[in-house]
């Protein structure tokens, strides 16, 4: 006989649920959030069709160590499992979530969620580590000027060798300030130091890379913007239409029809937001700031004359993104018209 099990994934504890074609349970059991204890614990169920637990932090750990043994583990999307989730029972405990778990990996009324490779994740890890020193870098220079604007010092914006020193300088004599000033001008100088150790990880990502370097033959991408789209990305061919990219990063409008309304709003702002963001400014490098003619770029802006620029950018982002997936498919570079 098959059955179906669903995992509720916490940090320290999976609840794990086993039922048969039937429905009915067969095993009921709590362990350790290891994909050693939890193939172990499945092995009491040996002829298990399929193993379904949501996306979370935990899920591509769990999803490759799993995988790894020949586990049947699936990954599925959280917000449809919560709404499925909700109609199967009025409390809501991690005991439920794994019997509900079961019961959609028995009837297949879930949609499959693509669990990136590690080394995907990694180089996602870096991205995001860089983003926050950048933010830190910002957050603490925007608190040198607060503090000394408060004694009526104004700083120059750059963080410079002369801002340094003039904020060093006009804080001397000033008490509390002087002590304050001394703690925080350290700070800057380390997290630069950090993020041009991690600009140079990610220099040498992109030279190690064929794609990354197709992917930078398009004005106006660069070494981030490539490194972060082959990483999403992972692996083009799960991509059947490479029109289907626009969607998936979330550069599509959402839509609403019911009966007689039917209306098409903003994007749906769904995927990585960090690669959303670098396809929009590489959209807008290229229109403000790429010299020689593309039609592409001319195809935007006739956009941006009938309605926005913002909207031009967008639009322009999702046509890059559309190419760029393209371009990682087939092996090529752009070939401007």
């Amino acid at each position: 006989m098959e059955y179906f099990a669903g995992l509720d994934v916490s940090m320290e504890e999976t609840h794990v649920c086993v039922l048969d074609r039937d429905g009915v349970i067969t095993h009921q059991s709590k362990v350790a959030s290891t994909p050693a204890n939890i193939a172990q614990e499945l092995k009491k169920a040996p002829a298990c069709r399929r193993v379904v637990f949501e996306t979370g932090r935990m899920a591509p750990m769990l999803f490759h160590g799993l995988a790894e043994p020949g586990v049947p583990v699936v990954c599925v999307e959280s917000r449809q499992a919560h709404q499925a989730l909700k109609s199967l029972t009025t409390h809501k405990t991690d005991r439920n979530d794994a019997r509900g778990l079961a019961h959609l990996a028995r009837t297949g009324f879930f949609k499959s969620v693509h669990v990136k490779s590690l080394p995907a994740h990694a180089v996602r890890s870096l991205i995001l580590a860089r983003k926050k020193l950048v933010g830190q870098r910002v957050t603490l220079e925007n608190q040198i000027r607060g503090l000394a604007v408060v004694f009526g010092v104004r700083l120059p914006r750059a963080l410079s060798p002369a801002f340094i020193e003039q904020a060093l300088r006009s804080s001397d004599g000033i008490a509390g300030l002087s002590a304050a000033m001394r703690g925080l001008i350290g700070a800057p100088a380390a997290v630069l130091a950090a993020v041009a150790a991690i600009d140079a990880d990610i220099k040498k990502m992109v030279r190690a890379s064929d794609a990354c370097r197709r992917l930078m033959t398009i004005p106006g991408v660069g070494q981030l913007t490539a490194l972060a789209f082959a990483a999403a990305i992972d692996d083009p061919e799960r991509f059947r239409r490479s029109r289907d990219v626009g969607a998936y990063l979330g550069l599509v409008p959402r839509r609403y029809q019911s009966g007689e309304v039917d209306y098409t709003g903003s994007i749906s702002k769904c995927g990585d937001r960090r690669v959303r963001t670098l396809l929009y400014e590489a959209a807008n490098v290229m229109l403000t700031r790429c010299r020689r003619p593309l039609k592409l770029k001319e195809w935007a802006l006739a956009i941006a004359q009938r309605s926005t620029m913002r909207k031009a950018r967008i639009a322009l982002a999702r046509r890059l993104a559309i190419i760029m997936h393209a371009m990682l498919r087939q092996g090529t570079e752009l070939k401007p018209a």
